[in-house]
């Protein structure tokens, strides 16, 4: 039996109360006498991470669960498999420490539902901005930008609806300035990013959001030689979402964990996955998809493809693809611009025709040298090591002799 049998009914038992997980771990304190309950140890508590036995009792009285039947969930929890399930794999990427944790100060402004909405506006300007910027660019202002959201969660006081609204638009900023900072090759201050983004969405209850963030953590892995790890947290966070997500979501879910399996080679898997987000996006949606899904649509999709099909050395399928969307593509987004001729080289590459991938290798490094994009910087290397075996062709010697 998966730990959800114990974290899931603490959790519902906390939701029907409107209570946070911060809010939970005030009462025991309340009701114990104690102070060593935090918001990160009910999220462990939830995520299956940890088995509060010492807080049974006190758990039991404040959710109003009956205690045996919380003793009977620890005792299934502790004789099922040791394998983590999603919320467990999750969990373990939680922040050290708590940084959202609130900052007593009673001279605190007041923080409304106002200033909620002009911080989700911000980062949705971000977003935008680095549809046309890199990572280079942007990195400076999008980590003042996090400070600042920060800030003014901890330190400002607001009502819980503000608080979830604030902690929402703090796990979507921190996923796109997570975003950023890989682009730019900070991957490790990424990644606490990253994570500071999983802890705000797990605290608003967002869990698509928390998805969201763990599966682009997931592909910065995939990218930078943890496959294994990129696929297992791809696959947590698909698992996370749920099936109920909206169907642009679970396309870009199902996306990323088929660009883990083809990284490393599973060809089978990685095709049945992209079937998956292909079908999941012809689904109907029943309500609003996200403001951060935006850009998640049929014509990306297929560059998506494209990408798995290059990495599947399956040109025939990658080629079409990428001419047809490269022909489309808006000329302001240099980098994605660059990153997709960069697979369609090595596409080219692979069907054997160095003249064609030399000509797109050029534009692409042409592109290159105006984005501060590690992201671009990379694949050049990807696309100039792929050419070496046509050296001895004159277009691609006079490629690699330039570079």
């Amino acid at each position: 039996m998966s730990s959800t049998t114990f974290g899931e009914m603490i959790r519902r038992a906390r939701r029907e109360r409107g209570w946070s997980q911060a809010r939970l771990a005030e009462v025991l304190c309340e009701v114990s006498g104690r102070t060593t309950v935090t918001r990160q140890e009910v999220y462990r508590w939830e995520a299956g991470r940890r088995i509060p036995c010492f807080w049974l009792p006190y758990l039991a009285n404040s959710l109003e669960i009956p205690r045996n039947q919380l003793e009977r969930a620890t005792v299934e929890r502790e004789s099922s498999d040791t394998t983590l399930d999603p919320a467990a794999t999750l969990s373990a990427l939680m922040p050290d420490g708590d940084p959202l944790a609130h900052i007593d100060d009673p001279d605190g402004r007041r923080i409304g539902a106002g200033a909620a909405r002009d911080l989700t506006a911000r980062v949705h300007a971000l977003r935008l901005a680095d549809d046309v910027l890199a990572g280079g660019d942007l990195i400076a202002p999008a980590r003042r930008e996090m400070s600042a959201a920060l800030r003014i969660y901890r330190e400002g006081t607001h009502s819980d609806e503000v608080g979830r609204s604030l902690l929402v638009a703090i796990g979507e900023l921190a996923q796109i300035v997570g975003w950023i900072e890989s682009d730019a090759g900070e991957h490790t201050r990424a990644e606490s990013t990253y994570r500071i983004g999983m802890a705000a969405a797990q605290e608003a209850a967002d869990m698509v959001l928390v998805a969201n963030v763990a599966g682009s953590l997931a592909y910065q892995w995939t990218n930078t030689a943890r496959q294994q790890d990129g696929l297992a947290l791809a696959r947590a966070a698909l698992d996370q979402a749920g099936p109920n997500a909206h169907p642009k979501t679970r396309a870009l879910f199902f996306d990323r964990v088929a660009w883990a399996h083809a990284a490393i080679g599973e060809v089978k898997e990685a095709m049945r996955t992209l079937d998956a987000a292909h079908h999941a996006l012809t689904e109907a949606p029943e309500f609003p998809a996200p403001e951060w899904a935006y850009w998640v649509t049929d014509d990306e999709l297929k560059v998506m493809d494209a990408r798995v099909y290059t990495e599947l050395r399956r040109p025939l399928r990658a080629v079409p693809l990428l001419h047809d969307a490269l022909q489309r593509y808006d000329a302001t987004h240099a980098r994605e611009l660059a990153l997709y001729l960069s697979w369609l080289a090595v596409a080219y590459a692979d069907a054997r025709e160095p003249e064609a991938a030399a000509e797109t290798a050029s534009r692409m490094l042409s592109l290159s040298t105006e984005v501060a994009s590690e992201r671009t910087a990379e694949r050049s290397r990807v696309v100039l090591a792929r050419l070496t075996e046509f050296a001895d062709v004159p277009e691609v010697r006079s490629l690699l002799d330039a570079a």
